[in-house]
C-alpha cells in the first residue's frame, strides 16, 4: 500500500535518506525542515519530482499538511556543534516540535515514529546498553540539551500512546555515517573523513580507547523501515554491535583514503562517553534485522561524497 508519509527533518542526514527510500518504495512524502542544521541540497535531486514536496518550516510551531497516513519525526539537531550553538532550539523541537508531531498523526489516525538516540544512555554504566537500561545521563551538563530533549520526548511519544492511543514507534539510533553526513558536523567519522582527505592531523579527543560502534545509513533505514510497521512500541536499538575504539576508526580511514595523516590528540570533551555498544538483540528478534555493511565498506561507499566536500585544500587527496 502506497502512502502520503510526512518526514520531519527532512534536509537532514538521516531525513534525506529516509525520504529517498519511502520515495523509492513508491510513497508520496511532504519534507518539513526549518534547515537550522539540515542542508537543501541534500533534497536538490528531488526538485521535480511529482511524489515529493518541501515545506520550509520549524516543526516547534503547529502546522498542518493535510493527511497523513505515516509520520517519521527525524528533526533535531544531532551533532554536537549543532546542539551545543542551538542549545534552547534542540530542547524545544524534542518537546514541543515532537507534541506537534504526534498531534498530526492523533488527528489523522496516522502511526509515528520518533528518532530517539543511543545518547538516552549518557555515558553508561551497561555494557552493551540494553533497551531496559534507563541511562547514566547527567542532566545539566553541556550535552543535556540533547540528551534530556531526547529522553523527555520518548516520555512523550509514551504518553500519547498509551492515553490517545497513536500507534508510536521509537528508534534509539546509534553512531552512523554515510553519504550526506554533514562534512563539519564534528563527529568521529566526518571529522577524521575532512582531515584525512586534506592530508591534516586527524584530532583524537582522549588517549582514543574510548569506543564507538558504526552503521552504516542504508542498514539504518532499513531498521527503521522495518520498525515502522511493526507492533512494537517500545524503544528498540538500531546500530552496528561492532566496536572499535577511536584508534582503530582512525587507522580505517586512513587505509581507506590512502592518507599520511598523523594522529594529534587532544582532551575529552565533558561528558564524553567512554562506551557506546548496542545490544540488538530485539532489532534482531522482532525485526529480522541486523546490520550488513560493515566498517571498511562503507567507508568505502562514503568516500566520493566526502571527496566531494573536502574542496580545494592544498594537498587534497584526488
Amino acid at each position: 500500500m502506497t502512502m502520503r508519509v510526512l518526514v520531519t527533518g527532512a534536509a537532514g542526514f538521516l531525513g534525506s535518506n529516509l525520504t529517498d527510500r519511502l520515495l523509492g518504495e513508491g510513497h508520496t512524502v511532504v519534507g518539513v525542515d526549518n534547515l537550522a542544521t539540515g542542508d537543501a541540497e541534500n533534497l536538490a535531486h528531488l526538485a521535480t519530482e511529482a511524489r515529493f514536496s518541501f515545506e520550509n518550516w520549524d516543526i516547534c510551531k503547529p502546522f498542518d499538511f493535510g493527511p497523513v497516513d505515516y509520520v517519521f519525526n527525524m528533526a533535531s539537531p544531532a551533532s554536537p556543534p549543532g546542539y551545543l550553538r542551538l542549545g534552547i532550539e534542540t530542547l524545544r523541537v524534542g518537546s514541543a516540535g515532537t507534541e506537534n508531531t504526534l498531534e498530526i498523526a492523533a488527528k489523522y489516525g496516522a502511526g509515528h515514529l520518533h528518532a530517539s538516540t543511543s545518547e538516552c544512555y549518557g555515558d553508561p554504566l551497561q555494557h552493551p546498553q540494553k533497551e531496559t537500561y534507563w541511562g547514566h545521563v547527567n542532566p545539566v551538563g553541556p550535552r543535556s540539551v540533547y540528551d534530556e530533549a531526547k529522553r523527555y520526548a520518548e516520555a512523550l511519544v509514551m504518553a500519547y500512546h498509551r492515553s490517545r492511543g497513536v500507534n508510536t514507534h521509537l528508534v534509539r539510533i546509534f553512531n552512523t555515517y554515510g553519504p550526506r553526513l554533514h562534512a563539519s558536523d564534528g563527529r568521529v567519522i566526518s571529522n577524521f573523513m575532512m582531515q584525512a582527505l586534506r592530508n591534516e592531523p586527524l584530532t583524537v579527543y582522549g588517549d582514543g580507547n574510548q569506543t564507538r560502534s558504526f552503521c552504516y545509513v542504508d542498514d539504518l533505514i532499513e531498521g527503521i523501515l522495518r520498525l515502522s510497521r511493526s507492533s512494537e512500541h517500545l524503544p528498540v536499538n538500531l546500530g552496528n554491535p561492532n566496536e572499535f575504539t577511536i584508534l582503530e576508526c582512525a587507522q580505517a580511514i586512513l587505509e581507506v583514503t590512502g592518507s599520511k595523516s598523523e594522529l594529534r590528540f587532544e582532551d575529552l570533551p565533558e561528558d564524553d562517553p567512554t562506551r557506546r555498544c548496542p545490544d540488538i538483540t530485539k532489532a534482531r528478534t522482532l525485526l529480522g534485522w541486523e546490520p550488513q555493511v560493515q566498517l571498511k565498506e562503507g567507508l568505502r561507499k562514503s568516500l566520493e561524497f566526502f571527496k566531494s566536500k573536502a574542496g580545494d585544500a592544498e594537498g587534497l587527496i584526488a
